[in-house]
């Protein structure tokens, strides 16, 4: 008896692990089977925390403003220095940019070069981080209301952090250049001040510093060359920071990023939008530049024209025609009148 009743209380503790142990396989495959639902469902619940978030980061974020104010005393001075130097030095750049500016502007306009596209930034603030196992993300506190949209540019003062992949309405979530599913399109110049620069594909594998892979074997890269976005697909704008090129030791190269996201706080979210390029219609080229057959004349047309007058003027393509009105034919002469004799 006393067995059995031991049997019976080990079943009833475990049915409960096998229904949970069910349910999270149930929860996995409709998981994988509808993403897009999960997205969703995650990105409502990050708009539902995010003031909760923002409440709980107030403190920290306070602590850490008045520890760095206890260290920055004792370096306020030299910081004053260096700031004055660096404000002249800045003063001298600013004014050769303004005349490399306006020599530019003047030299597209004699070459009639198209201008880059506009970019409208939207300046956002992190609100939360999450490191999983296969996914390296941020929260942002701007969404769909803001004008973000999946696919954006994350950056910061340094250089490119990610891309957008998920939005909500009041907050978005950025996937890290860094994260495993992570690949973008980059440009590599060279830092020796050699000419043409080398397209590759910059992939994430969860470590600090992403992977190139060279499009061309032929190419060599070298340490120190810096890594810009190349704009391929429309994607992303060209020309954003990323990093520089380093050698992991193995024969391959790494990217060093220049935006550290773990400690960025203020970011700004890159609405870039290029519309794609229409084909050509077989209208605009010749056929056989299109690879088809000439388009053979139309034939002849077998009704006779019609007879106009030699006064009235030719008609004029793309106006009506003028309407001819015939004139009167004189009238005939009658014949004398027979005399009666």
């Amino acid at each position: 008896m006393a067995n059995a009743w031991k049997i019976a209380r080990k079943s009833n503790a475990q049915l409960p692990l096998v229904i949970v142990i069910a349910l999270a396989v149930v929860l996995v495959l409709l998981g994988k089977a509808q993403p897009a639902l999960f997205d969703h469902a995650r990105a409502r619940i990050t708009d539902m925390m995010a003031p909760a978030l923002e409440v709980a980061r107030a403190p920290v974020r306070g602590f850490d403003r008045f520890i760095g104010s206890i260290t920055e005393i004792f370096s306020v001075y030299e910081q004053n220095l260096q700031l004055k130097e660096e404000n002249a030095r800045l003063r001298q750049w600013r004014n050769v940019a303004t005349v490399l500016q306006t020599r530019v502007t003047r030299y597209q306009a004699l070459l009639h070069a198209v201008p880059d596209p506009k970019l409208n930034a939207v300046l956002a603030r992190v609100i939360g981080r999450a490191s999983r196992p296969f996914l390296q993300t941020m929260v942002l506190d701007a969404g769909r209301q803001d004008k973000a949209m999946p696919g954006q540019a994350v950056v910061d003062a340094r250089g490119m952090i990610g891309r957008i992949y998920l939005t909500g309405q009041r907050t978005s979530s950025v996937i890290l250049l860094t994260d495993l599913n992570s690949r973008i399109p980059v440009t590599i110049a060279s830092a020796a001040g050699k000419s043409g620069s080398i397209q590759a594909m910059m992939t994430g594998d969860n470590t600090a510093m992403p992977v190139l892979d060279i499009v061309s074997r032929q190419e060599t890269l070298s340490s120190g060359d810096q890594v810009v976005s190349s704009g391929d697909g429309g994607l992303l704008p060209a020309g954003l920071p990323i990093g520089t090129v380093v050698d992991d030791g193995n024969g391959g190269w790494r990217v060093s990023l220049l935006a550290d996201a773990t400690s960025s706080l203020d970011v700004e979210i890159l609405n870039f939008s290029q519309p794609p390029e229409a084909l050509p219609s077989t209208a605009q080229l010749p056929a056989e530049a299109a690879g088809l057959k000439p388009v053979p004349p139309p034939p002849p047309s077998l009704t006779p024209a019609p007879v106009t007058s030699a006064a009235a003027p030719a008609p004029v393509p793309g106006t009506a025609k003028p309407v001819v009105t015939p004139k009167p034919a004189p009238p005939a002469a009658s014949a004398p009148a027979e005399q009666d004799d």
